[in-house]
């Protein structure tokens, strides 16, 4: 629903006062349309009910801002998603979820202009000021968020605002006296000597990816696009055949063979596309891809969802065994191929791996959790320790709707969920093997790393998954089975 007109001006009260105040929708911001952001905070925070019944509202709030009552439409989008939701839940959606949303929305110019000013930076905006403060602090270094201010009972939300309630457009800079850096005698507007005037919303170009004030690495939810109303209606449309699809698909990679299995899931719209060393010609022995071992190949691969290792499987047209760390009890019982379970006990796990990889081949993901962006997280040298022939593999895993992983969800539907995009797509690209030799199991940790990257364009990090799930949840993730 779009708000009045943006603001976007630099102030100065002295020298040591300097400042620059910017509305955050419509300015900042490209759109001035806000029903997406509450449709994401409803969904991740409430859950689908809550999400439908604010879709189902809209066609009220579409009704109240066509007849000028756009305050009113604001407080009643902001009660139906929020009311009785904890505030935890409110600020881990906004931390988790939301930024990646900002971000693709983010104004080139408007980020340009307020990021180059040494001064204190105010930004105002007439949505909750929990929905925006953790984006705006962490990715713009905003000095003070001016929002509206929920109403708490017992450290839940009322759905209210307080007062002086929800302020739209430039009345809430002229009447914030908090943004006349400490000149109570004047108004903010008074003071502004620089007037940026913003483009309109058509003209407009987003921020791109490379100008980001910081790498968006981790993030949260489950769905890929912006929830506008068509958008997430049809969403809910789809919902149903896709829960069909993604049964069928978990049917035909648990009761087909390989090659049937492949084209049902080619009829599906289910892509899987694999690329070997040139070298390699079979695949009918367990050491056709990789040198000749008396024990088993290990297989190395980026982690994109939880349905790599069985992927893999699948290209290779051979059953592997994959270690996992935290894996739901449904997720095993659905899995195709074997599953371990490590116990995080350095020790016991290599023996565990060496073990296996004596009976047959084995699949490991040593970055220890999903990233959903670009980029690789450090890679644990264990699997360094305890095989003497390695293949890494490269893997990308792309969806339209749906993402295939979580962290505050439920871990055990993240299989489901990627398997109810229309068309999704797996892309492995198998590497030449590599035999241990004297480097240090961390040297070649992160040579395979490098490698890996190198082959999908992603970049290298020293993240891991205690990092990941603190930024996301607030704890290290030692338990994730969900």
């Amino acid at each position: 629903m779009p708000m009045s007109s943006p603001v976007a001006t630099a102030c100065h009260g002295g020298e040591e006062r300097r400042s620059i105040a910017c509305e955050f929708e419509g300015a900042l911001l490209i759109s001035r349309r806000l029903f997406a952001y509450f449709m994401l905070l409803a969904l991740e925070a409430g859950g689908p009910i809550r999400a439908l019944t604010l879709l189902l509202v809209f066609p009220l709030l579409w009704l109240l801002e066509l007849v000028g009552l756009e305050r009113m439409a604001l407080q009643l989008m902001i009660f139906v998603s929020t009311a009785g939701l904890r505030v935890d839940d409110l600020k881990a959606v906004a931390k988790a979820t939301l930024p990646r949303f900002y971000l693709e929305d983010l104004r080139q110019r408007a980020y340009q202009v307020f990021s180059s000013y040494e001064g204190k930076k105010f930004v105002v905006t007439c949505i909750p000021r929990i929905m925006v403060e953790p984006f705006l602090k962490e990715f713009l270094d905003v000095d003070h968020v001016i929002g509206a201010e929920l109403k708490m009972f017992k450290d839940c939300s009322v759905g209210l605002v307080a007062s002086p309630g929800v302020m739209l457009g430039a009345r809430r800079l002229q009447a914030d006296k908090r943004l006349g850096s400490g000149l109570r005698d004047k108004t903010f507007m008074l003071l502004c000597r620089e007037h940026h005037p913003i483009p309109p919303e058509e003209t407009s170009s987003p921020l791109r990816r490379k100008d980001y004030p910081k790498p968006l690495i981790f993030h949260d939810g489950r769905l890929m696009a912006h929830p506008t109303p068509l958008a997430f209606l049809a969403v809910i449309l789809w919902l149903p055949l896709g829960a069909l699809l993604a049964i069928y698909r978990i049917l035909v990679g648990v009761l087909l063979p390989y090659k049937i299995g492949l084209v049902g899931s080619a009829v599906t719209g289910f892509r899987i596309r694999a690329q070997f060393p040139k070298a390699q010609h079979s695949l009918n022995t367990p050491a056709a891809v990789g040198a000749p071992n008396r024990t088993g190949t290990l297989y190395v691969c980026n982690h994109r969802t939880l349905l790599d290792p069985v992927i893999v499987s699948t290209a290779i047209q051979r059953k592997v065994t994959a270690v996992t760390y935290s894996l739901s009890r449904f997720s095993e019982v659905i899995s195709p191929i074997p599953t371990i379970r490590l116990t995080r006990d350095r020790f016991k796990d290599g023996a565990a791996m060496r073990s296996l990889l004596n009976h047959g081949d084995l699949v490991v993901c040593p970055e220890g959790t999903t990233c959903r962006e670009p980029y690789l997280l450090r890679f644990s040298p264990l699997f360094a320790e305890i095989a003497d022939n390695i293949v890494p593999v490269a893997v990308t895993a792309e969806g339209s709707m749906f993402y295939g992983t979580t962290v505050r969800g439920h871990k055990w539907l993240d299989s489901l969920f990627f398997l109810m995009n229309p068309r999704p797509c797996y892309q492995l690209h198998f590497l030449e093997s590599i035999t241990r030799d004297q480097r240090s199991s961390y040297e070649i940790a992160n040579g395979i790393q490098r490698l890996i990257g190198e082959a999908v364009g992603f970049e290298c990090t020293n993240f891991t998954r205690k990092d990941k799930y603190q930024m996301l949840a607030g704890h290290d993730g030692a338990d994730t089975r969900r």
